[in-house]
């Protein structure tokens, strides 16, 4: 079954991510050779914590195929930037892969998109201890505040796979509330593999980019910046044009209301002052954790 179709019918007691472990424990049990002693006897202790650069080309694809397999959106997120494994014996058995975020809070004031990285995708293999998951995201923030300047760890979890965000209220994330999300998602019935996406997808840079090829636009490059377009530098009837491939693809595409994402973060800092001192410029209120599963 598609991941749209799970959308409307997915009606378990747990969340979409249990249910995929529950499903694959014996299939991942015989692809690793992992016994019943293996599972019971195995603790984070054995596992091995790595960060893996981007210009990793091996792990890096070994990581897409295992969040494909594992993860319950089973896809990539946009502009990944950090990502972290653990294994068991050399066995991928966990990922966490952070990403810049689609759109900056101000949780830190003014200076926060230098110090957000969005916890954008996470799964363990299904025999891994039920700890593992909080273990491997609690390594990778200590990681990223060691090595990097990043200080606010942000993550989202979705109602509608019966998520409530348990994990990141094991790790003492804070919790912001359920008021995050596009509000709507749109799905392209010619490309269904892809799952549903929100709006930012028709403004992707990958996007643009076949919107100008449509229209036989050859120089598109020299009027992009980084991610989005130098519309000032876009002749006006060119951009009239993008503009209008966007509002053709979209038209196109299936279209559906989205429930608010439950929201939490997780700020630290490299010493104890420094810690004290981003939670003092906090411009968040803590909430009670959500208890109640579902949509």
């Amino acid at each position: 079954m598609q991941h749209h179709e799970l959308y409307e019918s997915y009606d378990e007691p747990h969340c979409w991510q249990y249910d995929i472990r529950q499903k694959r424990i014996l299939i991942d049990m015989n692809e690793c050779g992992i016994n019943l002693y293996h599972m019971t006897a195995m603790r984070t202790k054995d596992f091995k914590f790595e960060f893996v650069d981007k210009d990793n080309k091996e792990t890096c694809d070994e990581i897409v195929k295992f969040i494909e397999k594992h993860e319950w959106l089973g896809k990539m997120p946009n502009r990944p930037t950090h990502r972290f494994t653990a294994r068991y014996n050399g066995i991928l058995a966990g990922v966490i892969i952070m990403t810049t975020p689609n759109a900056f809070s101000k949780i830190l004031g003014e200076n926060t998109p230098k110090l957000e990285k969005l916890i954008a995708r996470g799964a363990c293999i299904s025999w891994s201890p039920k700890n593992l998951g909080s273990w491997l995201i609690m390594k990778s923030i200590d990681w990223m505040i060691t090595n990097t300047n990043f200080r606010a760890f942000t993550a989202y979890s979705d109602p509608e796979a019966k998520e409530l965000g348990s994990i990141y209220q094991a790790c003492s994330f804070i919790y912001l509330g359920q008021t995050s999300g596009a509000g709507k998602q749109y799905l392209d019935p010619r490309n269904e593999k892809i799952g549903w996406f929100s709006d930012r997808h028709f403004r992707h840079k990958s996007m643009y980019r076949k919107y100008a090829e449509n229209l036989c636009i050859h120089n598109w490059d020299q009027y992009m910046n980084k991610y989005s377009p130098n519309w000032d530098k876009i002749p006006q009837l060119m951009a009239c044009h993008i503009k209008e491939e966007i509002k053709k693809y979209r038209a196109t595409c299936k279209e559906r209301i989205t429930k608010p994402k439950h929201k939490y973060v997780f700020i630290k800092g490299r010493t104890k002052s420094e810690s004290k001192n981003l939670m003092k410029i906090f411009t968040g209120k803590k909430l009670p954790y959500p208890k109640i599963r579902g949509k």
